[in-house]
């Protein structure tokens, strides 16, 4: 069953959700058989479709990703302070920065327990490509997982964008058997049901900071 939200709705209140994390109720396969059919539906680079969606519910193996997606967040350098322009626009609502960085902590927490973890996945490798390979590769996963969280949404799941994996790839590709040389993570996404359904759009920079007619 899927809520009853119009387009407009479903794409301004899909929101990261960390706190909101049902961690006691099991995700059925199904619903993220659905996500991923509806994920491989994105468009996709010269129609490769070389993305993958590696779905970990195993109660050790969720347990042994966390560690390394703990480790990356941990790594000096990757939780560093974000710049002042970053942070003027993040505090465009009072305190919205406490509420992420609690988040955070809870999902640093409590990951481990999410009832499912996604790591979508594309094939090939862009270290040190050039900007339009990098371009090409990225612009072929990222619309499928957008899809996959649009989808899950729809459906009473909460997802959020994670890289912390990222880090110790390595190890994370040994854990889950993802051949590194030839497939490159793209994130790790917790899912689990939502407690409560309702979410607000957020409050972001106007229109005219971010909009450009014709050039800069």
């Amino acid at each position: 069953m899927t809520l009853d939200l119009s387009s407009d709705e479903l794409l301004s209140t899909t929101r990261a959700v960390r706190h909101r994390l049902d961690l006691t109720r099991p995700v059925p396969r199904q619903l993220l058989e659905e996500c991923v059919d509806l994920a491989v539906q994105a468009p996709t680079g010269r129609n490769r479709q070389r993305w993958h969606f590696v779905i970990v519910t195993d109660e050790e193996r969720r347990a042994a990703l966390a560690e390394v997606w703990r480790a990356g967040v941990a790594t000096p350098g990757v939780s560093d302070p974000v710049p002042t322009r970053d942070v003027r626009r993040a505090n465009v609502v009072p305190g919205v920065m406490e509420r992420v960085f609690s988040g955070a902590t809870h999902l640093y927490e409590h990951l481990h327990e999410v009832p499912a973890l996604v790591i979508p996945c594309v094939e090939g490798r862009t270290d040190d490509a050039p900007v339009v390979r990098q371009a090409g590769t990225w612009g072929s996963i990222l619309p499928a997982v957008w899809s996959f969280m649009l989808a899950a949404r729809a459906r009473g799941l909460g997802t959020c964008w994670t890289t912390g994996n990222l880090v110790h790839e390595k190890e994370a590709a040994r854990i889950l058997g993802i051949p590194y040389g030839e497939v490159m993570q793209a994130a790790l996404i917790p899912v689990a049901y939502t407690l409560g359904t309702g979410f607000r759009p957020a409050r972001r920079v106007p229109r005219e900071e971010v909009l450009h007619w014709d050039a800069w």
